[in-house]
């Protein structure tokens, strides 16, 4: 059913002809003139007035803040992590060295 399709090579017949090379004459052209480019449509300027300043403020003051609390949560999840593995060593470690005075 799923069965990989091989491809087929075609066999050499070992009778290999060299492709023919003929000298061509070089001619040398002087370039045209390049074209003059049109100038480039008056686009307007962007005006920055205060209302749009005050938005840009405040969005990157949020972003900067959601930025932020997700670092700082992701800090406060590896710590919390570190306390209870180095709490469990501890209790492993208590554990066997209890064992050992028992016997």
């Amino acid at each position: 059913m799923l069965r990989p399709k091989i491809p087929t090579m075609p066999t050499p017949t070992g009778v290999v002809t060299p492709p023919v090379v003929e000298p061509t004459a070089i001619v040398q052209h002087t370039p045209a003139p390049a074209p003059v480019a049109p100038a480039a449509p008056v686009r307007p300027t962007v005006r920055l007035t205060p209302g749009t300043a005050l938005a840009f403020v405040g969005g990157g003051t949020a972003v900067v803040l959601v930025v932020g609390a997700v670092l700082v949560s992701m800090l406060l999840a590896v710590a919390i992590t570190a306390a209870s593995v180095a709490v469990c060593a501890l209790v492993v470690r208590s554990l066997i060295a209890s064992e050992r005075k028992r016997r």
